[in-house]
């Protein structure tokens, strides 16, 4: 595990925010993206596609959250937060230049997640060393 607290915050708040949201979509997808002004209805397959990729979600979370207990997974843990957070939020920007800008909470979603990217990629630079050799313990 390492030496410095932070990096096991980050991975604690990063993974509880996922699994946070992969579960309130789990468990009601149409009233979670109503929140959002999407309208999902009763479309069966577009809710097995939401359901699927929420799970992926959740199991990322269940990845992330658990890199702060277990020193074998911190490294590969922060880095797939990083990975996770910073493509949700790039992509969710680069389809407001080719898509049109959606519904203010989606753009405040794309900053926080780019925001904890970015915290999570600070600590992969800052504490290179230290998470990378707990792998080999």
């Amino acid at each position: 595990m390492t030496k410095s607290k932070f990096p096991k915050i980050v991975l604690c708040v990063s993974g509880l925010i996922a699994l946070t949201i992969g579960g309130m979509i789990q468990i009601s997808p149409v009233d979670f993206y109503a929140t959002n002004n999407i309208d999902i209805g009763g479309n069966v397959n577009l809710l097995s596609e939401i359901r699927a990729s929420s799970g992926a979600l959740l199991a990322s979370g269940v990845l992330i959250f658990t890199g702060a207990f277990v020193s074998q997974l911190t490294f590969t843990s922060m880095v797939f937060a990083t990975l996770l957070y910073l493509s949700y939020g790039l992509f969710r920007f680069a389809s407001m230049v080719v898509d049109g800008m959606p519904v203010d909470s989606l753009v405040e979603a794309g900053i926080v997640e780019v925001s904890v990217g970015i915290v999570c990629l600070f600590c992969l630079w800052k504490y290179w060393d230290e998470l990378s050799s707990n792998t080999s313990e």
